[in-house]
């Protein structure tokens, strides 16, 4: 963690202790130079967030719901995959080898975030013994030692060998024994998977980077702080293109269906060319076209070759930037949208018969007497097909129908 010419090192704990409780904005103030190893794991920070209590904001959550895999492969066998789900959920997955005879290969896995702290805080950082005196005379591990690491012996250790450790770490004694391969911690692991169960917890704390709570099926080979960090940046680019999409999903419940659009627009056959509305908030909506081959234009554009029209695909756009127009005033029935402006009009590729098209509008600007600016793309199978920016004025130009 870096700002201006002051650098905090080993934060992972203390987000992965924020991320798991639900924490997206808070401050916090250190007065040395890295945050405090404590006993080695997220659990104090959790509970010192939890007597602190937090405070609901009126700013949304960010979210990053995984539509596609992503991968990425780093050296010695590292590899991280992250899928969608069905459920809103981040699940992690996590498999640890590294060639250790004491370690062996260990998994460990979080059904969800709200498991973190039951399941996964309390497990702590561990090292093998081999690399404690070369990480102490590094000036690492300064507040390291046997309370706050699992420390693995991959074999056993004389005497004088111990004493060396000992005093590269800067202390009169080792509170536990070397003297067979193992754990040297005089007390148990916390779990039989403790150092897989820390893996897990520092990929929640680096991957709390990117800044958004995670919507997906994390799994992980082999993991570690470089390759971790890696694959936030990785998905924070991924981030920052997705952000600006829609929901590309046409097989959750709708919205608004053909009849609720019907009631709103004055459109009919052949020129209602909406079908289903999939989200709709304050700055954008989401709508559907599904596109058959009994589509009259197709009769004459081209023969033998059905190909939608540009124009007819920026119609569509509008209508869908219609109905957001319409669903802000009370009686959207009594009203019209009517084009005045487009412009930045592009057709990337071609909308055939079987295609489904998302239309994906966003607000460029408030509404003002009664004109709205809207960039509008559609897109099919995840890729733009065309796009426009769309002025319109909201007009009332029906009277209302007196009850009989």
């Amino acid at each position: 963690m870096q700002s201006g010419d002051v650098t905090v090192h080993t934060t992972e704990h203390v987000l992965a202790a924020l991320y798991a409780s639900g924490i997206d904005n808070a401050v916090l103030e250190l007065d040395g130079p890295e945050v405090p190893i404590l006993d080695g794991s997220a659990l104090p920070f959790m509970s010192q967030i939890e007597e602190a209590g937090s405070t609901e904001q009126e700013a949304d959550r960010r979210f990053f719901k995984v539509r596609k895999n992503i991968s990425y492969r780093g050296e010695d066998g590292v590899e991280m995959l992250v899928v969608p789900l069905e459920e809103d959920e981040f699940k992690v997955s996590v498999m640890v080898d590294y060639n250790s005879p004491v370690l062996g290969t260990q998994h460990a896995r979080m059904e969800h975030l709200g498991a973190f702290k039951e399941d996964i805080a309390g497990c702590r950082t561990f090292v093998f013994l081999k690399e404690v005196a070369s990480l102490a005379e590094q000036g690492l591990i300064q507040g390291g030692d046997i309370d706050n690491a699992v420390v693995l012996a991959e074999r056993a250790y004389s005497e004088t060998e111990i004493k060396d450790i000992v005093q590269a770490l800067g202390r009169d004694t080792l509170s536990g024994a070397a003297e067979q391969p193992g754990v040297v911690n005089p007390s148990d692991l916390r779990f039989p998977n403790e150092p897989a169960r820390h893996k897990l917890l520092d990929i929640v704390g680096d991957l709390a980077l990117t800044g958004r709570f995670i919507q997906g099926h994390l799994l992980a080979a082999r993991p570690g702080h470089a390759a971790n960090v890696a694959f936030a940046k990785e998905l924070a680019e991924v981030i920052r293109a997705q952000e600006d999409l829609p929901d590309f999903r046409t097989d959750r419940e709708s919205l608004m269906d053909i009849n609720d659009i019907a009631a709103m627009l004055p459109h009919r056959y052949p020129f209602l060319l909406v079908d289903r509305i999939m989200e709709m908030n304050d700055k954008s909506i989401t709508g559907v076209k599904n596109v058959t081959m009994n589509e009259p234009f197709f009769q004459g554009h081209f023969p033998n070759n059905p190909v939608m029209p540009g124009v007819l695909q920026v119609e569509a756009m509008a209508q869908v930037g219609g109905i957001f127009a319409l669903s802000t005033v009370e009686d959207p029935e009594n009203y019209s949208t009517y084009f005045m402006k487009i412009d930045g009009v592009k057709f990337k590729q071609k909308v055939l018969p079987g295609d489904t098209v998302v239309f994906y509008l966003t607000l460029v600007s408030p509404i003002r007497r009664g004109l709205i600016n809207m960039k509008g793309r559609a897109y099919v199978r995840g890729e733009l097909v065309s796009e426009a920016e769309m002025l319109a004025q909201i007009v009332r130009d029906r009277a209302p129908q007196e009850e009989s």
